[in-house]
């Protein structure tokens, strides 16, 4: 049972509500607590608390935002559905958008509401008379929460508004953009934080919470992102000795049935709650199904082509990672063997069976944001950049033998010691072991091979290394805000 989804299923509203000052707001909504009387009891604490885990599974923090943004640039993914439905995915894909188009601003909002969360807890849990050592843990969750958005931010935009505090009149509202630099210091002082908070692990009641594990993880691809080789190497030596364990099944690893193992380090929680459909409010899965199928879904953000040629060959991972038109996927669905699309992502795959009608499809799908493979391969390619191949080796080496399993013929260990190819090797791995997780790109651009790999699709050297800002954000802010180059 997923207890925290459960807990978190319909409050995040109130305290984005809480924020708001204008009189015209000043309604008390039906049936949740006005806020003057709230940030008093143990109880609001967690309550608030919950509802940053909430927001995270929102629509513009899971659904159509962050697959424009965050996965159809890669050339792991491309639109689906059908031709003419919501082609504005398309400029992305080919990297013509402009900064009016309405993802853009759906992504930025998404993150700035859950820094919001974040923010209202770190100011007002603090005066609450409750457990010292339960305070402190909330005030380490909403660290690395604020953390985990500023992350998504600085990725996709550069330069972005570093808001580490309410605001304490109009005056504070419209603040300018802080160098990248900063934001990702702010981010790792969260993260470090947290870190030294955090438990390990929880009962089964607080399944899904961010853990010590999760902080230090994320530090490590916050780090690797700005190359601090040396910190990435740490933070993963330190999580490697955790008790993590890859889950030996690839592909059952994405199964509902088995959210929460031994290698998720953190997933955003999401459930179906019979009764209370709009609590079910998870798209993420509905918006990539299957399409044309009862219990399915929309069919958007599907493999490419290109993504199929990368898996070596009998690599398990591939069927692992793509449903195939004319398939019968592991749970029994008949795939149709005709329609609009030739394949889908596997990794968000719910089976049609558990589909009831008046939710969403897919509802109870997790989504998977870091698991212990991608800390292997941090560390891999750590030691790598550091000159160290034999624990390179040992890392990397350690994500090919679980792909491949008992099957002793396929995938052999990587045995190069020349940097430049273990590079390559380490690169490919990320790449099939990844995939359609939402860091292809990303990782592509801070890699430094942008115009390499998407120059084809349209890639400018210069200016498609982050996303044009919000141009509604910029006519808000006045003039404060400023544009990213060549947009």
């Amino acid at each position: 049972m997923k207890t925290l989804a459960k807990k978190v299923g319909s409050f995040a509203a109130l305290l984005i509500l809480a924020g708001c000052q204008n009189s015209f707001l000043d309604v008390p909504p039906q049936g949740q607590q006005p806020s003057q009387q709230f940030w008093i009891s143990a109880d609001d604490a967690g309550k608030a608390v919950n509802a940053m885990y909430a927001n995270l599974r929102e629509w513009n923090n899971a659904a159509f935002a962050p697959i424009a943004l965050e996965s159809m640039a890669s050339d792991d993914a491309e639109k689906g559905s059908s031709p003419s439905d919501a082609t504005f995915f398309n400029t992305y894909d080919n990297f013509t958008v402009t900064s009016t188009d309405g993802q853009l601003g759906g992504f930025w909002s998404g993150q700035y509401q859950t820094i919001n969360l974040a923010n209202q807890v770190l100011a007002n849990i603090p005066a609450i008379t409750m457990d010292e050592a339960l305070k402190s843990r909330y005030l380490a969750e909403a660290k690395f929460i604020r953390a985990y958005a500023y992350f998504r931010l600085v990725r996709a935009f550069g330069d972005v508004p570093l808001r580490l505090s309410l605001a304490k009149d109009a005056s504070e509202y419209n603040i300018a953009r802080s160098p990248k630099a900063e934001v990702w210091a702010a981010i790792e002082k969260d993260l470090s934080e947290a870190a030294g908070v955090l438990p390990q692990n929880y009962g089964s009641g607080d399944l899904g919470r961010v853990t010590k594990g999760a902080a230090l993880s994320l530090h490590a691809k916050v780090a690797m992102y700005q190359k601090k080789w040396a910190d990435v190497k740490s933070l993963t030596d330190q999580v490697m000795g955790m008790g993590y364990k890859l889950f030996p099944d690839y592909e059952q690893g994405f199964r509902v049935k088995n959210e929460n193992n031994s290698e998720s380090i953190f997933e955003i929680q999401c459930q179906r709650i019979l009764g209370n459909a709009a609590a079910s409010n998870s798209q993420y899965s509905q918006v990539q199904g299957v399409r044309g199928s009862v219990g399915g879904g929309w069919g958007f953000n599907i493999p490419t082509a290109s993504l199929v040629a990368e898996f070596e060959t009998d690599d398990p991972r591939k069927d692992a990672t793509i449903i195939f038109r004319g398939e019968t996927t592991p749970d029994g669905d008949i795939i149709p063997a005709a329609g609009d699309n030739p394949m889908y992502n596997q990794k968000s795959y719910v089976p049609f069976t558990t589909y009831i009608s008046g939710y969403n499809e897919g509802a109870d799908q997790n989504i998977r944001v870091i698991r212990y493979a991608e800390v292997l391969l941090m560390n891999a390619e750590a030691n790598m950049e550091l000159n160290n191949a034999a624990a390179a080796l040992t890392s990397l080496n350690a994500v090919r033998a679980r792909a491949r399993g008992a099957k002793i013929n396929i995938l052999p260990n990587v045995t190069t010691t020349d940097q430049a190819t273990l590079r390559k090797a380490i690169y490919h791995e990320r790449r099939v072991e990844l995939a359609m997780e939402f860091d292809r790109y990303f990782d592509v651009i801070r890699q430094g091979r942008g115009a390499e790999v998407f120059g084809s699709k349209g890639f400018k050297a210069g200016k498609n290394e982050v996303w044009p800002i919000p141009q509604n954000e910029i006519d808000l802010s006045g003039g404060v805000l400023t544009q990213n180059q060549g947009y």
